[in-house]
């Protein structure tokens, strides 16, 4: 029978740097899918790939055995060496039957994520499986447990509390931004371009902010965020020239000391006397002590957001009970919808086979005695025949679910 089976890699097993290794442009997954399909004699295959891991989901009747993983990897990379591929089979992880939809059902539910409660994982998801029903890579067994993957991680984050109070930095202070009741006009300056100030960026800009200038040393990834956000790039050097002011100071570089000195502060004000909001997430701090002390900012460090955030996460954490009892649910109940679809697909020759005894019964077996009825006995003759066709058909499917409740299929 056919088997439902995942091979992992994340974060957690080979870290994030190699992840990066399993990643394919859009237009090179279903080349490589079908490969895999192929060459491994898969009946269906779905690719989900994050920042944080790759998850191949797969129907096989082979047992998922070492040899079986080395051949996987070396299909879906011929270029890995014996070396590399043994390194990638140590830090995977795998799962079949049941026990891989309820990985799958903790993966959507956010309990894998690098930060417990992130609902982006749902929406990943979901690409994956659509994607992989549109190319028809999947089939019939992956559709009803991303059905129920689904279904089960919306009830989690509708109905408890994993994911309401935001824990990453960037949200965070997003979120303190918000209390101030900044304009959406405000001038907004970021010092510093890298992931964390664009993903701030991206915050800012999805929300209707739009008067962006970004300082960087690397004039390339400076112009990247500038662009992102429609703004101005200008270099880091320059940051004492700038005359526009500012309301929104948002830093955070890998600078060993402070960049934003009392004097740098000074140039930037241009002569404003306003308080001015300041988010530095870098560590080490970017703003100096000075500026704080003699200008009047509101300040908003990386270390007042972490410890809202290891205070939110704490409370995420103690919803993971809650979290576990839906997902306990939800894979009880998958046991039952699975068994009723194999009984459907078992039952979907029927129809046909009783449509066909009947034709033969009527056209050959008794052909010669219904020629001797009157037209009036031959209708009643095609009702009784229609009305047990019909209810012939629902008999077996009634017996057959009766069998499959007392024997689990395997999955």
């Amino acid at each position: 029978m056919l088997r439902f089976n995942v091979i992992a890699f994340t974060h957690h097993t080979i870290g994030v740097d190699q992840i990066g290794n399993f990643h394919l442009e859009e237009d090179q997954v279903v080349e490589k899918m079908q490969h895999l399909k192929s060459q491994m004699n898969l009946e269906e295959i779905m690719y989900l790939s994050t920042c944080n891991r790759v998850e191949f989901i797969f129907v096989s009747q082979h047992e998922i055995s070492d040899v079986f993983r080395a051949h996987f990897l070396n299909e879906f990379n011929a270029d890995w060496d014996e070396a590399h591929i043994e390194a990638l089979l140590e830090g995977s992880k795998s799962w079949n039957g049941i026990n891989a939809v309820n990985h799958l059902m903790e993966v959507a539910c956010s309990l894998d994520s690098m930060v417990i409660g992130e609902r982006e994982i749902i929406t990943q998801m979901k690409d994956a499986f659509e994607f992989a029903r549109l190319n028809d890579l999947s089939g019939d067994t992956i559709r009803i447990v991303m059905q129920q993957v689904i279904q089960t991680a919306k009830k989690v984050y509708t109905e408890t509390e994993i994911a309401r109070k935001p824990v990453s930095v960037v949200s965070l202070a997003y979120h303190k931004l918000v209390e101030k009741g900044l304009a959406k006009d405000a001038r907004v300056l970021f010092v510093g371009a890298g992931v964390t100030n664009t993903n701030m960026g991206r915050f800012l800009k999805k929300h209707g902010f739009e008067n962006f200038t970004v300082f960087n040393r690397s004039k390339e990834r400076g112009e990247q965020l500038a662009d992102l956000l429609n703004g101005t790039y200008k270099p880091l050097s320059d940051i004492n020239q700038h005359q526009q002011g500012f309301d929104l100071m948002v830093t955070c570089t890998a600078a060993a000391d402070t960049i934003i000195t009392n004097e740098v502060y000074q140039s930037l004000l241009n002569g404003e006397s306003s308080k001015k909001i300041v988010i530095d997430l870098a560590v080490p701090a970017d703003l100096d002590e000075s500026v704080k002390e003699q200008n009047s900012v509101d300040h908003i460090s990386v270390d007042y957001l972490k410890s809202i955030s290891e205070n939110n996460l704490a409370e995420r954490k103690k919803e993971l009970i809650k979290v576990r009892k839906i997902i306990f649910t939800a894979v009880e109940e998958f046991k039952e919808i699975f068994k009723l679809r194999q009984v459907e697909i078992k039952m979907r020759s029927i129809p046909e086979r009783v449509k066909e005894i009947r034709t033969i019964a009527v056209n050959e077996v008794f052909c010669k005695d219904l020629e001797k009825l009157d037209e009036e006995s031959r209708e009643v003759v095609d009702k009784i025949l229609n009305y047990m066709e019909k209810k012939y058909v629902s008999v077996p499917m009634l017996v057959a679910k009766e069998m499959f409740s007392q024997k689990d299929p395997e999955l």
